[in-house]
């Protein structure tokens, strides 16, 4: 599964984990454990991030992934990765590894649309407990990068300004917000 930051991928394979019984297996677990020590008797397993595996090019990193995807094969067990990027563009050093991933199923999550971005944008304000008006998300929408990371930033940007100037959150103070300090999105 790989898409931008943001994207709801962690949410995703919250949902994954929920519905199979998997077990999160971290980059820990890779450096100093053995499979079977983490797997118990999940039917499946969840990496997170797992383009990190790139840095790690040609490195014990790369060879405990393998070998966590070989001993969840042989016993017919599920392997479900999250990445910004599909496996064709890691920097996988052992061919084996890389083959592997390469024929495993895909899905991406794709740029969001205007009314996805906003639907994003009411709920990231909803979450801290604030009503905005459609004014302020129509405002925002024009004048925002078209990502997930964006819309957390912006809104976060935001509700701290509100709660600094002790302001309702309006049209004015996020073009003030946006003037002072653009939004800038982790890469």
């Amino acid at each position: 599964l790989f898409g931008p930051a943001g994207s709801g991928k962690t949410h995703l394979a919250q949902v994954f984990q929920a519905i199979s019984g998997a077990c999160l297996v971290s980059a820990e677990d890779l450096r100093h454990r053995q499979p079977p020590a983490y797997l118990g008797d999940a039917p499946a397993a969840i990496l997170e991030n797992a383009d990190a595996v790139a840095a790690d090019a040609g490195g014990t990193l790369e060879e405990a992934v393998l070998h966590l995807y070989n001993v969840l094969r042989e016993g017919g067990r599920h392997l479900l990765l999250t990445a910004k990027q599909p496996p064709a563009r890691w920097r996988i050093g052992l061919a084996d590894l890389s083959s592997r991933l390469n024929t495993a199923s895909l899905a991406g999550i794709g740029a969001p649309d205007d009314a996805l971005i906003a639907a994003v944008l009411v709920k990231q304000f909803r979450d801290r407990q604030l009503r905005i008006d459609e004014d302020v998300i129509s405002f925002m929408l024009a004048r925002m990068e078209r990502s997930f990371e964006a819309a957390r930033h912006m809104v976060r940007a935001i509700d701290e300004a509100a709660l600094r100037e002790r302001r309702n959150i309006t049209v004015p103070l996020v073009r003030k917000v946006l003037e002072q300090h653009p939004i800038q999105t982790e890469t």
